[in-house]
């Protein structure tokens, strides 16, 4: 197991951001059943979690086709269409959820189904009213 830096925060549970990133081209020869079932083990990866009471919130994505990205250069708006970066893996969705710790964090991340297919990255959220 590789060893992180747990964040070190007085509270003793930490939210946590689960960015999840697949290649978008890989549901397009998806038959509906096959779209069916992926969605079927979302529904229960979700309920799941909202049951063990570590869910915070989440949501699917449309795919990058919708996407804006805007930037402000010498104080000029400057809005393309189209994600920030051409990858190989896109954003498709997210999850915050709540853990005791990064291990635990970690172990949830695990049982996505887009852990099996891309990445699932996990992030500690910063909570600015534990600040001094």
């Amino acid at each position: 197991m590789i060893h992180r830096e747990e964040p070190c925060y007085s509270c003793r549970v930490i939210t946590y951001l689960l960015a999840l990133y697949d290649n978008e081209k890989n549901d397009e020869g998806k038959t509906e059943a096959e779209m069916a079932e992926l969605i079927g083990e979302y529904e229960a990866f979700s309920e799941s979690i909202k049951q063990s009471g570590h869910y915070l919130g989440g949501e699917a994505l449309h795919p990058t086709t919708t996407a804006s990205t805007v930037r402000v250069r010498a104080g000029k708006v400057l809005s393309t269409d189209g994600p920030f970066a051409e990858t190989r893996e896109q954003l498709g969705g997210f999850y915050l959820i709540k853990a005791k710790d990064l291990e635990e964090a970690l172990a949830i991340a695990a049982r996505l189904p887009a852990a099996k297919t891309g990445s699932v990255e996990v992030r500690p959220c910063i909570d600015f009213s534990q600040q001094g």
